[in-house]
């Protein structure tokens, strides 16, 4: 729906000039009410799939929406420590003993073990939200 709603902006924007004298390929203003009519039902399926998911319990979240909030928490802090982990355990060549000397200031193998850690959390949570998505319908 989505990308059908960004076809429709970009046909709307290409049809709103044209020289004097000529027609637009498209009436943006027919395409516009398109548009709105793929807003409405949009707003319509995100008001469905939020109070589903403020319905559906999810074993150790008060909800759906905590789990997804969790899950999104989740991601980021795996992504920072595998960055933090690859970023402290890069090498810098020296051409001369006179050029600066980088050191890591984080235990890398501690980093890697705790992004490890959130990422098995972050799969076993995925996969309870998957199994609620398959039980569940939207409501």
């Amino acid at each position: 729906m989505s990308t059908r709603m960004s076809q429709l902006a970009a046909r709307i924007e290409q049809n709103v000039l044209v020289q004097e004298g000529e027609q637009p390929a498209e009436d943006p203003l027919a395409l516009l009410v398109e548009h709105d009519r793929l807003a409405n039902d949009l707003r319509e399926l995100i008001l469905r799939i939020n109070t589903t998911n403020l319905e559906v319990s999810i074993p150790g979240h008060q909800n759906m929406t905590d789990a997804l909030a969790h899950r999104d928490v989740l991601r980021l802090q795996v992504r920072l420590r595998q960055s933090v982990a690859q970023r402290a355990s890069a090498r810098f060549d020296r051409s001369t003993r006179s050029e600066l000397r980088y050191v890591s200031i984080v235990d890398v193998p501690l980093v890697r073990t705790e992004a490890d850690e959130l990422s098995a959390q972050l799969r076993e949570l995925d996969t309870r939200i998957q199994e609620a998505n398959w039980l569940n319908d939207l409501r």
